[in-house]
């Protein structure tokens, strides 16, 4: 029986454009999306939500300008989760209020999830439990992760329901014996949790 949903955060319930943390300061989306690919900006942001530190990152990049470019990003990050998905966050509440518990887990840096909180301020008050990977210094889908919010929360793997938007995390989570859900759109995730008696 599912006891607790668990959410993930970016592009479930805040939308995440690294683009838009870059635009002011290189002008339009085909130079930032230049720069992004120059620099392996989703590697190097995967290592920063793994723990690594962005001035330690930045040493990587050979280029001045865009070493400097890169490390404007924490500057920038408001800009890329400004928009809230409101629908999945109508259903967090609906779980809630159906006495669900509901927790977290994300891929986020530990430097920049102050920024989310202050941007955000619903995700310090939303969840039991949020596991944030920077913190932790373990990346979903690495089964570690899903062990670790078992342990805080009290629960049991096969009593969780997963939800993400990144089919190699809802893998992971499977993997780990919790139920999941592919996240796409609201409408779908409502659909889902309707057929499993949650709402």
């Amino acid at each position: 029986m599912i006891k607790a949903i668990v959410f993930d955060i970016g592009n479930v319930l805040v939308r995440w454009d690294p683009v838009a943390a870059f635009l002011p300061l290189l002008g339009d989306r085909a130079s930032v999306l230049a720069f992004l690919d120059r620099v392996d900006f989703a590697t190097l942001n995967q290592r920063a939500d793994g723990g690594a530190c962005f001035d330690d990152l930045a040493e990587a990049i050979a280029d001045p300008r865009d070493r400097a470019a890169f490390l404007a990003y924490r500057a920038g990050h408001a800009a890329s989760i400004r928009e809230p998905i409101e629908g999945t966050w109508v259903l967090l509440d609906r779980l809630r209020a159906r006495g669900h518990a509901v927790h977290a887990i994300t891929n986020w840096s530990a430097q920049t999830w102050p920024i989310g909180l202050a941007t955000h301020p619903r995700l310090a008050t939303a969840f039991g439990v949020t596991i944030v990977s920077g913190i932790e210094g373990v990346l979903k889908p690495d089964p570690r992760i899903f062990a670790t919010l078992c342990d805080r929360a009290g629960v049991a793997p096969d009593q969780c329901l997963f939800i993400d938007d990144s089919p190699r995390n809802v893998a992971g989570a499977r993997d780990a014996g919790m139920a999941a859900h592919h996240f796409t759109d609201p409408a779908a995730l409502e659909d889902d949790l309707i057929r499993r008696g949650l709402l």
